[in-house]
């Protein structure tokens, strides 16, 4: 079986109830890139990326279009069957731009379960559950407002709730904390993430401010050496998300002791490959971690549980995908949902949802 096709498609996911804030990005709606990959015989796989926008880190939707047409050419004719050797073709083809490779990879994925009428989960390994627990991220806002928010997702069956900051005055930052776990103290865990949002000094002051509250600090600082500076004076666990950008970041991290777990994103570390490499280097360190990714619709989503399906649970912090931010699925009978705060692992063959072509936006190029 080899490739002989690949389409690239663009499409925007407007934001239900945005904008949705962070302390580094304000969106509005989110422009995600799709690829559908065919192969010799019929078989159909499909991929996605959505970067946050062109500021949250260095990539952004242009670009990965732009990467994924410089790398399709190339990939014409490839067999669909050997994943590690297109992936070092497409190392080949374009040096980084690993979250373009990810869309690749996620639809040569799909395309191999398809094949052998298997899960994208059991090629990767085998799922250790088929339910699998989410978690509700907030905007930024007001102490009262993301209080609420929080409890009223609670309430709904979340058992993980990460509280966004960062980028203002950390007093009201501060305020926040403490109104959402007066809120929903003992009922959920709490994250605070600042996204890279804070001064070491300024995450000082909050974990010192708020040290009888057991919440985890995700990526409080813009850079590792930051958070390193800070790590033994303050007295909540620490978790690295941006800054891990690929198995190299992964590995410097826990290195250098500046963590207790890592946010790992799909798309980000090049795809399902890549992030089960970095699974497995997780387990090898006992190391939690959540899989979910910038943002995307269903086929990103599928990726994700089914990466998050092959995890210990014992490592599996949670799960995140956008689905409670987006309007629509791309496949309206097999879509991607949460239910009471858990999602329900995918049963066809490949990521096990079929897209209607209809829903997944505009095709801007095709190969073959």
């Amino acid at each position: 079986m080899r490739i002989s096709e690949i389409h690239i498609y663009q499409k925007d996911l407007p934001i239900v109830g945005g904008p949705y804030t962070m302390s580094r990005v304000t969106l509005h709606s989110v422009q995600t890139t799709i690829v559908k990959m065919v192969s010799d015989n019929g078989i159909v796989g499909w991929g996605e990326v959505a970067p946050l926008g062109p500021v949250y880190q260095p990539q952004h939707a242009s670009g990965a279009r732009a990467a994924i047409a410089e790398m399709a050419p190339g990939l014409i004719g490839e067999s669909a069957l050997a994943p590690l050797l297109l992936s070092r073709n497409r190392d080949g083809l374009l040096t980084g731009h690993n979250y373009a490779k990810a869309a690749i990879d996620v639809a040569l994925m799909d395309m191999i379960g398809k094949h052998y009428g298997v899960r994208v989960c059991d090629l990767l390994g085998g799922a250790e559950q088929e339910r699998l627990p989410g978690y509700y991220a907030t905007g930024i806002g007001s102490p009262e407002e993301i209080a609420e928010l929080s409890a009223d997702k609670v309430a709904q069956g979340y058992r993980r709730i990460q509280v966004k900051v960062g980028g203002r005055d950390v007093n009201i930052d501060i305020a926040v904390a403490k109104k959402v776990w007066e809120k929903i103290g003992g009922k959920a865990q709490m994250i605070v993430d600042t996204n890279r949002g804070m001064t070491a000094s300024d995450a000082m002051r909050m974990s010192l401010a708020c040290r009888d509250i057991p919440f985890a600090f995700e990526q409080p600082c813009n850079t590792m050496e930051e958070v390193a500076s800070i790590r033994h004076q303050i007295s909540h666990p620490i978790i690295i998300d941006e800054n891990a950008e690929n198995l190299n970041d992964v590995l410097r991290a826990i290195a250098m002791g500046v963590c207790d777990g890592f946010g790992l994103k799909m798309t980000r570390f090049g795809g399902l490959n890549a992030m089960a490499t970095v699974r497995d280097v997780c387990a090898a360190r006992s190391m939690p971690h959540t899989c979910e990714d910038t943002w995307g619709g269903d086929i990103v989503a599928a990726a994700v549980l089914h990466i998050a399906a092959t995890v210990e649970p014992r490592l599996l912090e949670a799960v995140w995908t956008s689905g409670s931010y987006i309007e629509e699925n791309y496949d309206p009978e097999n879509g991607i949902n949460i239910d009471r705060g858990y999602f329900n692992l995918p049963t066809g063959p490949g990521l096990g949802i079929s897209p209607d072509e209809s829903r997944i936006g505009e095709r801007v190029e095709s190969f073959g």
